[in-house]
């Protein structure tokens, strides 16, 4: 537990990695007084050594630093982050979707509040929650037969 300056809260800040349909891929739960480019490294790291396939990372300016060399130098991860055009406020290119995927946690019950005293089985609730989704996308896309009258 911490208290970010900026936002002037105190409790947890999640960072999450995410694909392009706004699914958790990695997800990562720390104080919330810690940087995100310090909390980067926890996401990123872990699945890039897992998965070799990615080929571009897009973040916002939290994120800015020398991550990017060093995740372009190690693993040949091209790192875009984007920076405001204009002052106020703009739209940022694909931040949308992860946006969308806090929307779809936080209409969970369990992650409406802080009530884990772990940030790791926050973490796991993050993860039930989002399996929770993707299994009700799959039971409602699939078809339901009639039954049969006897």
């Amino acid at each position: 537990m911490g208290i970010d300056g900026f936002k002037k809260i105190k409790g947890r800040k999640r960072t999450a990695l995410v694909d392009v349909l706004g699914l958790v891929l990695k997800c990562y739960v720390g104080a919330a007084n810690q940087a995100d480019v310090k909390a980067a490294p926890c996401v990123l790291l872990s699945y890039l050594e897992m998965h070799e396939r990615m080929a571009k990372i897009l973040a916002d300016q939290g994120y800015q630093g020398n991550l990017e060399e060093d995740l372009e130098a190690v693993y040949g991860v091209e790192f875009e982050v984007v920076t405001h055009k204009r002052r106020g406020f703009s739209v940022q290119a694909k931040r949308w979707i992860v946006e969308r995927t806090w929307a779809w946690l936080d209409n969970n019950r369990g992650l409406s509040r802080d009530y884990e005293r772990l940030a790791e089985n926050y973490e796991g609730m993050v993860y039930a929650a989002m399996i929770r989704l993707m299994l009700r996308r799959l039971e409602n896309n699939r078809r339901r037969w009639k039954k049969e009258d006897a």
